[in-house]
């Protein structure tokens, strides 16, 4: 079958295993190409292909309920819900998402971007259904990665002690974004390399294979039974443990299969876990062999699978960790902590330096944190390198265990600000507003990447929290030459007769292209960088309020909680004159598209921001 004949998830039941085969073939083809187009998640959408299709084979999306978890594996599932025809603006402005959007289409039931949710979640609509006297399946994808998060093992046991009817299918690749880490995955490996039960299998296999007559059609069927004496030789205790039925480990890309034990799943009224084994990036050789590389990739050469274009601008998370390395060289202290980021915040080379001085925990943003709490008790130096948005599921730990405790831990805080075409569960908007509250932190936004490396050898001197946000890439501004020898220090890099802006770390850029814009309307605007966002420069908010000109904050961040309403409070509670008017992400989440599309959407273009500011000059000259 042919992706352009498909039409609904009903074709999936007529079909023939060699037209669901050939639908898997064309499901692939379409990925490959529109990805190398507009960038995306490539190798985990290659890796369930079949097992979607089983799914949906399985499963009536009119009654049931299909959750992914984290959704860097719904791609297929997007291609076969009515969305094909509109599959080439993947990620692009006014496109369809790359995650699961409830507003993008009634088959993405739940919306998601940060892993271990889906199972509370189903659980949640599995409760629902009951309440209701409903009886449609409820089913949560989960990637083994994401089951390492603690929020799933809550409800695991949650699930298993209640009994609720509901399935959960565990699509073990073996490798999360940074690989998989700790006990769980080991557990997992174990069960999907018992000796006794792979031995078994092939020995039988060959056996039948090498039969003279009905030799193959022996083996088909041995294929669909083996699963069911599976149990004699792989004894599963940690899940039946938690109360749910174990089938498993089932060849995910034997849609067949998949299909079959999905349905004998529906027929039991209890919670079911099925251990789906998938290959990440199947179908596409470079992936295959590097899965971590395509896990999230930029527009590349279907050929060979290098990047269309290369990045010339300098990266602040590569740039953290070298400067990290060097000085690991001569202080045992200094150890670094990540949650399954190993590498997306570019500390790869410091894991290979100091295998034993860089924990990856998983996705376990919380443990992190608190983790890194005890390591500082304990006499070390830790460094915290994460994503800004990811952070924000570790807030109580930060409060409870960072800074009522005034431990001295480094928070490196990757992809700050709008994260282009991933979208609003990644962009980095709301850092500020959920660090600034918390007693005993400094923060800092630097806008340059030999800015940030003065602030960090600032930070490694504190026996205080120090959270240092900047984006993946360094934001190329004209006017910068020179960092402050006091990195508390704000910089006035453009001087101005008629108004000011004051711009928070990486809307440095921003401010530079609406100073320039609103030159070319004879509007003589100043520009101060404000590199530390806590404490706040006063000694700078006193200079600019005593010139008695209008001056403007501008963030790359929430107005609500930001940097402008920090600055607008301190003078209301000081008795300095305000700013005029606060620039930045409006109260409402940001989609996905590109950078200058998103920014024109947030009303923060350099045309927008200079209008406004010109309009605002006009009416106090009336």
């Amino acid at each position: 079958m042919k992706l352009e004949e498909f039409q609904n998830p009903d074709d999936l039941t007529r079909a023939s295993d060699e037209e669901l085969t050939e639908l898997a073939e064309n499901l692939r083809r379409v990925i490959i190409q529109t990805v190398s187009e507009n960038g995306g998640h490539l190798a985990s959408n290659l890796g369930v292909v079949e097992l979607t299709i089983a799914l949906l084979k399985a499963f009536d999306l009119e009654e049931d309920r299909i959750l992914f978890d984290v959704g860097h594996q719904c791609y297929p599932f997007k291609l076969l819900t009515g969305r094909k025809d509109r599959f080439s603006t993947l990620r692009q402005w006014q496109g369809i998402s790359g995650f699961p959007r409830a507003d993008e289409s009634p088959y993405d039931l739940f919306s998601s971007g940060h892993a271990s949710s889906a199972l509370s979640a189903a659980l949640g609509l599995a409760r629902a259904r009951d309440l209701q006297h409903g009886s449609g399946h409820v089913v949560a994808v989960v990637g083994d990665g994401a089951l390492t998060g603690g929020m799933c093992y809550e409800a695991l046991n949650d699930a298993g002690s209640s009994k609720t009817r509901l399935i959960l299918i565990l699509n073990d690749n073996g490798m999360s974004i940074s690989g998989n880490v700790g006990a769980l995955s080991q557990y997992l490996t174990f069960l999907r390399t018992s000796k006794g039960w792979i031995h078994t299998k092939k020995t039988i296999g060959r056996m039948l294979q090498g039969l003279p007559i009905g030799g193959e059609w022996l083996y088909r069927h041995f294929s669909n039974f083996k699963d069911h004496i599976r149990n004699i030789f792989v004894h599963d205790t940690f899940f039946s443990s938690l109360g749910f039925r174990y089938f498993g480990p089932i060849d995910g890309h034997n849609i067949r299969a998949m299909t079959r034990i999905l349905n004998r799943a529906k027929q039991l009224d209890e919670p079911v876990m099925i251990h789906a084994m998938t290959q990440k990036g199947r179908g596409y050789a470079p992936a295959e062999d590097h899965p971590d590389r395509f896990h999230g990739i930029v527009p590349f050469y279907v050929e060979n699978g290098e990047p269309k274009q290369a990045s010339q601008a300098s990266e602040f998370g590569p740039t953290a960790a070298q400067y990290l390395l060097h000085g690991a060289e001569t202080d045992p202290r200094l150890t670094v902590v990540t949650a399954a980021m190993t590498e997306g915040t570019g500390f790869g080379v410091f894991q290979s330096r100091f295998p034993d001085r860089l924990f990856d925990v998983g996705i376990t943003e919380e443990h992190a944190v608190t983790m890194a709490a005890g390591l500082a008790k304990g006499g070390m130096k830790p460094v915290v390198a994460i994503y800004d948005t990811f952070l924000q599921r570790g807030f109580d730990q930060l409060v409870e265990d960072i800074g009522l405790q005034d431990l001295p831990v480094v928070f490196l805080l990757d992809r700050a600000g709008l994260s282009a075409s991933d979208g609003a569960t990644h962009h980095g908007v709301f850092g500020l507003s959920y660090l600034a509250p918390i007693p005993n932190f400094e923060i800092f936004c630097p806008a340059t990447v030999s800015e940030m490396l003065k602030v960090l050898e600032y930070a490694l001197k504190q026996e205080h929290p120090v959270a240092i946000r900047y984006p993946k890439q360094e934001l190329v501004c004209q006017t910068r030459t020179d960092d402050p020898a006091d990195v508390h220090r704000w910089q006035t890099v453009i001087g101005g007769r008629d108004c000011v802006i004051i711009a928070a770390g990486s809307a440095l850029q921003l401010g530079e292209k609406a100073v320039e814009r609103l030159k070319q309307w004879n509007v003589d605007c100043g520009l101060v960088h404000a590199g530390c966002i806590k404490p706040l420069d006063r000694d700078a908010l006193h200079a600019v309020s005593a010139q008695n000109i209008p001056y403007y904050t501008l963030e790359e961040h929430s107005l609500i909680g930001g940097f402008g309403s920090q600055v607008a409070a301190w003078c209301v509670e000081h008795d300095v004159r305000p700013p005029a008017r606060l620039f930045g992400i409006p109260d409402r989440f940001i989609a996905h598209g590109d950078r200058e599309a998103l920014l024109k959407d947030a009303g923060l273009d350099a045309g927008t921001i200079a209008e406004a500011i010109q309009k605002d000059l006009k009416r106090k000259t009336v």
